[in-house]
């Protein structure tokens, strides 16, 4: 139908286009595009355009206003973003169609329930529009069911339920209401449409949004004993005109507020933590809820598992007895040929036997006992040996049958020599039998295994519906697609069609591949967002059979751009063929998605929903690799899955029992995950390589799936441990089931922190201790000194404390020195020692100051200095002992700073010991003199 390509494929993407940039747009300019759609091939297909025309101008309707009347004339108000009417009419070739949808941003949960109930209001009116029923019948039944479930919308109902229509776009004679005494016939077309408006939504938070409407109209047709079709096929419930827009920016600001208000006030250095304080414990909550909810599907997980196991114990699998291969029923079959007789080896083909001369007797073996054979020629001779299949040999799957008689008498090899020589007269040498023998038994044992193989492959197979092919030329039909796996060795293209009870895929050469819908599991449509290919999926709940090999993943596909890069080519970025290249492509993506999309919208209408579509979430996916490569697995609604490489990887959810995670350690960069299924005697599915860094990502998609989760350091042997559980179920559920997986218990855990607690109050290392340590040893080495030294000691810090106050450097110190000392013109050793000692720090004070501020190589430098100028001090003039100790006194100041930082306690035990023999040497430079 035009009006829903046109709904669907321009109007509903356009104002979806304008909700998502949050774009001002008003109801007039969407209608003028509505107008010039109708005839746009982008939009409108398989129809002749220039018969398309509107029965009115196209009515959008939001922000309050709203007429629910095909009369009503579009307002030039801008789109409001609550509830939004639309409403099409148009004519093709003089017959009209109309179709009305509201679409929905944000609905409150009472403005869902509301349009729920329309949805369920219009299903009556639809059953009850049948062959013979008068139209006031028709409108009492939808009126009756409003009285009943929601008589508060009685009053804010339409006046009628629709009209017929045909070339009139409305038959005034033929109105769904209360006076109309009219029936209905097989084969009318009536317009349906009901509403309620002037609803009123408590929840909104703007003017506009305060009054709200609801409103839906579908082009049907009246059918006999069954409720009316509906023509124009576009979904309606809310989960397809539901758009809900999350705002990012105004739930931080939101979630701020609430951390912010709540708080009290903090002051100082607690005001630092309060962010990480309050994120970590959302975390910790977070983390303790999802604990909490595996807790209750463990126990739940243990009770079902039992309950369906008790249930599946009566009934056991019935083992397929093979059938045993005769060779000959009785003796009259047995061939009457020259080489029997002449007792040579022959191969009947017919019977699949080789018959064998034994002890002068032919005897008859089947091909399937005959489990190899070889050939060799040795001089003269050649050798055939042919090994038997018997009890105790190594046999393959399936192979040789399961003997009756274990206890008999079996040939386990025959060997036969013939010579290579040929006799006069012969024709051929006596070998050539066996050369002969040889070739054809290996020929027919190849058909044999063949042949073999296909009737196993046939055997699990369930037998599939006939194909009803549907006339109809307008069917769903996607061309140009490949399927995987491919029906022969070379890849070709065909073409996929929907028929009435499932899809038929018909390749150029003319293979044809049926799928019927009762067999279809899962659905998916993965558009071509970040991948070179776009496709359809069918996982199948029977595998059925193509290409000599059963399938039960089929899919179809097309390539978008090109899949390999030209290396070779010099690329740029302004190069004018690329960017049409792009281009191109870009048009190409656009153009098969929006085939693809129709294709399943249609298929879904036209199976009323029984047959879904399922598209794969990427912005979930997360990389791992079930086989051996890694790929991206993405979830879906029900499915985790990746269709994009063969051969794909699909585990429906449902079917899952838990989920195992093995080499969770975090030294590692990835770990393991197991599909434990509750079929247990299916096996295990295994996803290897998955970042550690997505371990939190995954645990909350399987915690939101309601999915049980467990996670270990080792991986476990499964094929053993389900082979336990098959074998004693009652065994393993009675010793606790699935609770073996979980890690330690919380006692353990608290005991091992309590232990932890206890190790830190013990060890307590700190740099307090090793400095009272180091004191301790200064105070006992300091105790034979004297009380000089003491003083000396004392005076000097005092005497630093009081430059520091005074903030003087050394250098105004040394300079008002030697101002003085120019002003009395004293220049003598013995008056410039004293007045030394008495106005400044006498050289070995500084020195030892200078030695505690300064770092540790230059400290011990200037240390050493320092007791060498203290011994020659009385042969030094004044002015060169002024001009050394500046010099050093400068340079202990620029490294005073670092050096408070950087000297540990042992440099200050040596300094003080290098300070103590300055002193003394000081003191026998004193006796000296005297």
């Amino acid at each position: 139908m035009v009006t829903v390509d046109v709904f669907n494929k321009y109007l509903k993407d356009q104002i979806m286009e304008i909700i998502d940039s949050d774009k001002k747009v008003k109801h007039s300019k969407l209608c003028e595009g509505v107008e010039s759609a109708i005839t746009d091939k982008k939009y409108v297909t398989g129809v002749d355009t220039s018969q398309v025309d509107m029965c009115y101008p196209a009515i959008i309707q939001s922000g309050g206003n709203y007429s629910l009347k095909f009369s009503a004339v579009t307002d030039k108000n801008t789109l409001h973003f609550g509830s939004i009417i639309c409403i099409l009419g148009v004519r093709y070739k003089s017959y009209c169609s109309n179709i009305a949808r509201t679409l929905l941003v944000n609905p409150s949960e009472a403005v869902q329930a509301n349009y729920n109930f329309l949805l369920n209001l219009e299903e009556e009116v639809l059953k009850k529009l049948q062959h013979g029923v008068k139209l006031c019948d028709v409108y009492e039944t939808g009126l009756s069911y409003v009285k009943k479930e929601k008589p508060a919308l009685v009053e804010h109902m339409t006046k009628n339920f629709g009209f017929a229509m045909g070339i009139e776009f409305r038959e005034g004679s033929l109105t769904i209401q209360a006076k109309t005494m009219a029936k209905a016939k097989k084969g009318m077309v009536f317009n349906v449409n009901i509403g309620f408006q002037s609803l009123t939504n408590k929840e909104a938070t703007d003017k506009e949004g305060k009054t709200y409407a609801l409103f839906i109209a579908d082009t049907v047709m009246v059918n006999d004993g069954v409720a009316a079709s509906v023509i124009t096929v576009s979904k309606k419930k809310i989960k397809n005109i539901g758009i809900f827009l999350k705002d990012d920016e105004d739930e931080e600001e939101n979630d701020e507020e609430k951390e912010n208000t709540p708080k009290p006030e903090l002051v100082g250095r607690g005001k630092r933590t309060a962010v990480i304080e309050s994120k970590l414990r959302s975390e910790h909550t977070s983390e303790e809820k999802r604990k909490e909810h595996q807790k209750e599907l463990a126990i739940a997980l243990n009770e079902k598992a039992k309950e369906r196991l008790a249930k599946q114990g009566g009934a056991k699998d019935v083992e397929k007895v093979r059938k045993n291969t005769i060779s000959y029923k009785n003796f009259n079959q047995m061939p009457r040929v020259p080489e029997v007789k002449e007792l040579k080896l022959y191969v009947d083909q017919k019977y699949e036997t080789v018959i064998l001369p034994v002890y002068g007797i032919p005897v008859p073996f089947h091909i399937s006992t005959i489990k190899n054979i070889s050939q060799s020629v040795e001089g003269d001779y050649t050798y055939l040996r042919i090994n038997f299949f018997h009890p105790g040999s190594t046999m393959g799957k399936n192979e040789g049958g399961t003997y009756q008689q274990p206890d008999a008498t079996f040939v386990k090899e025959v060997t036969y020599r013939s010579t290579n020589t040929k006799e006069p007269g012969e024709i051929s040498p006596p070998s050539s039998n066996l050369n002969t023998a040889f070739r054809l038994i290996k020929e027919v044992q190849r058909k044999f295994k063949t042949r073999e193989q296909e009737e196993r492959e046939k055997e699990d197979l369930v037998k599939q519906d006939t194909l009803v092919l549907s006339q109809n030329k307008g069917n769903p039909k996607l061309k140009d697609l490949y399927i995987r796996p491919n029906i022969v060795t070379k890849r070709m293209t065909g073409s996929l069609e929907a028929h009435s009870n499932g899809f038929r895929y018909t390749s150029v050469r003319g293979d044809k591949v049926d799928i019927l819908y009762n067999n279809i599991k899962n659905a998916f449509f993965q558009p071509c967002d970040g991948e070179m290919i776009i496709l359809l999926h069918f996982h199948l709940k029977h595998a059925i059979m193509f290409g000599k090999k059963k399938h039960v993943d089929v899919q179809f596909y097309t390539e978008v751009g090109e899949i390999t890069t030209d290396l070779g080519k010099h690329q740029h970025m302004h190069d004018r063929d690329d960017l049409a290249a792009e281009q191109s492509e870009r048009e190409l993506r656009h153009k098969l998605k929006t085939a693809f999309k129709s294709f399943c919208e249609k298929v879904e209408s036209m199976t009323k929903q029984e047959i879904e579509f399922d598209t794969p979430f990427r912005e979930l996916g997360f990389p791992g690799a079930p086989y051996r490569s890694t790929v991206l697995l993405q979830p879906t609604s029900g499915c985790l899955v990746n269709l994009t490489e063969w051969p794909p990887f699909v585990i429906t959810l449902e079917d899952v029992e838990l989920l195992h995670f093995e080499r969770v350690q975090f030294h590692l960069k990835n770990f393991d995950m197991v599909f434990v299924f509750k079929d247990y005697g299916r096996r295990t599915a295994m996803v290897n390589a998955i970042p550690m860094n997505m371990l939190d990502h995954v645990k909350e998609w399987l915690n939101s799936c309601d999915i049980r989760y467990a996670e270990g350091v080792q991986s476990l042997n499964w094929a053993k441990i389900m082979k336990t559980i098959t074998d004693d179920p009652d065994g393993f559920f009675e010793s606790g089931g699935w609770t073996f997986l979980d890690p330690e218990s919380d006692e353990e855990n608290q005991a091992a922190e309590e232990d932890s607690e206890a190790e830190d109050e013990v060890y307590e290392p700190s740099d307090v201790d090793s400095f009272s340590e180091e004191s301790e040893e200064d105070s006992e080495y300091s105790e034979g000194d004297t009380e000089e030294d003491d003083d000396d000691e004392s005076n000097s810090d005092e005497s630093l404390a009081s430059d520091e106050e005074s903030g003087k450097d050394w250098s105004d110190l040394e300079r008002e020195a030697a101002e003085e000392d120019r002003e009395r013109g004293d220049y003598r050793g013995e008056d410039f020692a004293g007045k030394n000692r008495k106005g400044a720090p006498p050289s070995s004070s500084r020195d030892k100051h200078k030695s505690k501020h300064s770092s540790k190589h230059g400290s011990s430098r200037d240390k050493h200095n320092s007791s060498r100028e203290s011994q020659s001090s009385r042969d030094r003039d004044k002015r060169k002992d002024r001009h050394n100790s500046h010099s050093r006194h400068s340079s202990g100041s620029k490294n005073s700073h670092h050096s408070k930082k950087e000297s540990p306690s042992k440099d200050k035990h040596r300094d003080r010991k290098r300070s103590r023999d300055s002193s003394g040497d000081k003191h026998r430079s004193k006796r000296s003199r005297k």
